[in-house]
């Protein structure tokens, strides 16, 4: 599309996959009916997952998946040298991860139990940011599609970027929801970032904290309501560790 006879120029991205599932890359690929019109205001330039080009010419790179050997490091800094805009991409990329969890034991018993007689190359699991600046961070196991959708078109026209404060209970009472809380199970909801349109409550599934703290969460709250309810301490913080999110925070 040419605007008074000139070409505008298409934003460059690099897709990038560290440690994880790819899920995050996955909900790109799988954009559907609004995909050719998303990629009309970009060049991919970098997408394991959908092409076998591997330009090094980005300006934005969009990284999923956590920190976890050592060529990894090196990797994500060049990435970051080259990149004018850095995106951390999911749970994996801005918290950690479910990976992190193993940074709760000893490295060399989390190798001996997962690996066996067949070990492999892995270190204590790092978020994106503590490695390298990242400058915009998109939450959630795996990500919405169309909040990266929304957030990248903002990117590339230089519209503001706006992600939710407030909890997933205000999506979810959105909704007309009966609340799983209600329902006998441990749910996040009230301390969880919005954003994510209430998918696992609304399928009837506590919310595990995948998009990270809203603002003013109250704990305090959350936990009374869970222990009256009759769930034990000990499986509210498993919850809460589960993704990383609330690492620092309350646990």
């Amino acid at each position: 599309m040419k605007y008074l006879g000139i070409e505008p120029q298409k934003v460059r991205v690099g897709v990038f996959d560290f440690t994880g599932c790819e899920g995050c890359e996955l909900q790109l690929a799988n954009k559907e009916n609004s995909l050719l019109d998303f990629l009309s205001l970009l060049e991919v330039v970098n997408f394991r997952e959908v092409s076998s080009d591997r330009g090094q010419d980005y300006d934005v790179a969009l990284v999923d998946g956590n920190i976890s050997r050592a060529d990894e490091v090196e990797r994500i800094k060049d990435i970051r040298a080259k990149a004018k805009v850095l995106v951390a991409m999911g749970s994996c990329a801005c918290f950690g991860g479910v990976n992190q969890q193993k940074n709760r034991f000893e490295l060399k018993d989390v190798i001996e139990e997962v690996y066996g007689e067949h070990p492999v190359e892995t270190d204590r699991v790092k978020r994106i940011a503590d490695v390298v600046k990242v400058d915009l961070e998109i939450p959630g196991c795996p990500v919405s599609k169309e909040e990266v959708e929304r957030i990248i078109v903002n990117v590339v026209t230089g519209a503001d970027i706006k992600i939710p404060k407030y909890p997933v209970c205000v999506e979810c009472k959105q909704k007309i929801n009966t609340c799983v809380v209600d329902l006998g199970q441990i749910c996040l909801g009230s301390v969880t970032r919005a954003g994510c349109d209430a998918v696992c409550p609304t399928g009837k599934v506590g919310c595990l904290g995948c998009r990270g703290p809203a603002e003013d969460a109250n704990y305090d709250a959350l936990k009374e309501i869970l222990l009256e309810k009759g769930h034990p301490e000990s499986a509210i913080v498993e919850r809460l560790r589960f993704y990383g999110g609330f690492n620092g925070t309350v646990c």
